[in-house]
């Protein structure tokens, strides 16, 4: 059964903004889009990556490592690996795309807190 767990304040995301949140010995991406609050592991299921340190576009995430991104909506996979040829063709068939996993986000008050 999962539990509710307070990991943030309403006050300390700007929008368009993440951090990584450190909880239940989990290491979590927690981002605002507009009025809504996202969270997700933080790392990424290629090389792990620390995506609180990638690149924020909307909804989508880049890892720093090697460009793969996600929606942080549902997790799911837009680009594994950036680049293209034979590297990239290889890295893919090696070790082929991995959605992220998302935890639900609730706000009461000024608490965010994640269902685990």
């Amino acid at each position: 059964m999962a539990k509710s767990i307070p990991v943030s304040k309403t006050g300390e995301l700007a929008d368009g903004t993440m951090k990584e949140i450190l909880t239940q010995g989990l290491e979590i991406l927690l981002a605002r889009v507009g009025d809504k609050y996202y969270a997700t592991g933080n790392r990424c299921p290629h090389l792990g990556g620390k995506l609180s340190q990638g690149k924020l576009e909307g909804t989508i995430v880049t890892c720093p490592r090697h460009g793969s991104q996600f929606d942080l909506r549902d997790g799911k996979t837009v680009r594994w690996l950036k680049g293209s040829g034979l590297i990239s063709t290889l890295g893919k068939a090696i070790k082929p795309a991995k959605p992220l996993i998302t935890y639900q986000v609730r706000v009461e008050g000024d608490d965010i807190r994640l269902e685990i």
